[in-house]
């Protein structure tokens, strides 16, 4: 079993107001050998930082202090289409809430397409784009659990949130054939699978899901995998907001889609995964 090199543990001791940054593999991740694209990032644009062009994924760990920790893990999978990640709105804004309230957050740069163009490739095939974004979100849940005791997680409460390609992304880490690796729950924000409907089996791990009805880019699918979701006898958890628009993340708006977070650790104090004690934020 791959470890990590005792210094990168000693990095990743929980300070509440520092984050440390682990590869994801050990050597090159699989499939993007020969990958030539220079990763970079993008300021100021309209959903805040993004990165592109990620060939080596990382898993960025922002640990509560060893008082309030609460046992439970929080993979982040930001946006982007498979081209970008929000990788603030989306990920690490997400983290240090998280972590807040004893949360140990883990934010996952995951690997994405050469961008060469502005905007999202016409007709791309999202299947495709993200199969290696999702090797690396199956990977980052492996990864935690063998780590668990350094980090001060317990295996067995190990979940993931995704946004819009990200949620894509949790959705198929969640879907994958082998269930021992799947998260023990998953949060699939604006996002879903945008490409073929996969196979929903019964007795997944619990499922939040949130949404707004103005999403012109998400919403149908999202409401798709919800139904396949309730078909195959799972009993996801769906916030559907009236207004906020795709891509909301961390931003306050205004509207009630503002408060998904709340309501997101709201859900996992009443599945189990946090003590009611630790409801309130510090």
């Amino acid at each position: 079993m791959w470890r990590l090199p005792a210094l990168a543990l000693m990095l990743l001791a929980p300070l509440v107001s520092h984050a440390q940054t682990v590869k994801l593999w050990p050597g090159v991740a699989p499939g993007s050998e020969h990958w030539t694209q220079k990763e970079q990032v993008e300021k100021n644009t309209p959903v805040g930082t993004v990165i592109i062009n990620v060939v080596e994924p990382t898993l960025t760990a922002y640990l509560p202090e060893p008082g309030t920790a609460t046992g439970t893990a929080v993979v982040i999978a930001p946006g982007g289409a498979f081209v970008a990640l929000a990788i603030d709105r989306e990920g690490n804004d997400v983290a240090r809430w998280l972590q807040a309230r004893g949360i140990a957050a883990f934010v996952l740069k995951y690997r994405t397409m050469e961008k060469r163009q502005p905007g999202i490739p016409p007709n791309m095939d999202m299947d495709a784009a993200g199969q290696y974004g999702i090797a690396d979100g199956i990977q980052a849940i492996k990864l935690i659990r063998q780590h668990a005791a350094e980090w001060h997680v317990s295996p067995d409460k190990v979940g993931i949130v995704g946004f819009s390609a990200g949620g894509m992304l949790a959705s198929e880490v969640l879907l994958q054939h082998d269930a021992s690796a799947r998260p023990d729950f998953a949060a699939l924000i604006y996002g879903a699978p945008f490409g073929r409907m996969p196979s929903v089996p019964a007795k997944l791990p619990p499922v939040f899901m949130a949404w707004a009805q103005d999403d012109p880019v998400a919403r149908d699918d999202v409401a798709r995998y919800y139904a396949a979701l309730l078909a195959a006898g799972n009993k996801p958890e769906a916030h559907i907001y009236s207004a906020g628009g795709h891509g909301f993340g961390m931003t306050q708006q205004g509207t009630t889609s503002d408060r998904w977070i709340d309501e997101f650790h709201a859900w996992m104090v009443a599945q189990g995964f946090i003590a009611a004690s630790a409801r309130k934020a510090h």
